[in-house]
C-alpha cells in the first residue's frame, strides 16, 4: 500500500496549465503504480489549459467548484460545466481544455495511464 498525504502530495508542473497547482497523488513521484497515475489540479479563477489533444484517454472528477470543459474531436467543438462530484473522460488524441470561469477556486482530479512501454533495442 501506498498513501499520500494531500498536504504531502508533491507538486508537479504541467505543460500549458495556466494559473493552476497540479499535485501528484499516487505514481511517478508520489510512488509505485504499475497501470496509472493520479493528480488534482486546483485551478485558480480564470486558470485553463491550453486546447490540446493526449495520446492518452484521461479521467476527470470535480472535487469543488466549477470547472467548464471543451472537447474538440473530428472537428466538432463541445462546451460542458461540471459541478462537485460531475465527472468526464476525454479519449486519446480528443483535444481537450479546463476552464475555471467561476470567481473561486476550483478542484479536479484527473486519473490516467502511463504511456505504453517502448521496446528498447
Amino acid at each position: 500500500m501506498n498513501i499520500t498525504r494531500f498536504s504531502q502530495a508533491p507538486p508537479y508542473v504541467a505543460p500549458r496549465h495556466f494559473d493552476m497547482q497540479c499535485l501528484r497523488l499516487q505514481g511517478h513521484e508520489a510512488g509505485p503504480s504499475q497501470t496509472l497515475w493520479m493528480g488534482v489540479s486546483v485551478i485558480a479563477p480564470g486558470g485553463h489549459t491550453g486546447l490540446d489533444p493526449s495520446p492518452l484517454e484521461k479521467h476527470y472528477v470535480v472535487l469543488e467548484g466549477e470547472v467548464t470543459l471543451v472537447s474538440e474531436r473530428d472537428g466538432i467543438t463541445t462546451e460542458a460545466v461540471l459541478g462537485r462530484h460531475d465527472s468526464a473522460c476525454f479519449a486519446p488524441g480528443e483535444k481537450r481544455q479546463l476552464i475555471n470561469r467561476s470567481t473561486s477556486p476550483a478542484s479536479i482530479l484527473l486519473a490516467m495511464p502511463y504511456p505504453p512501454a517502448t521496446p528498447s533495442t
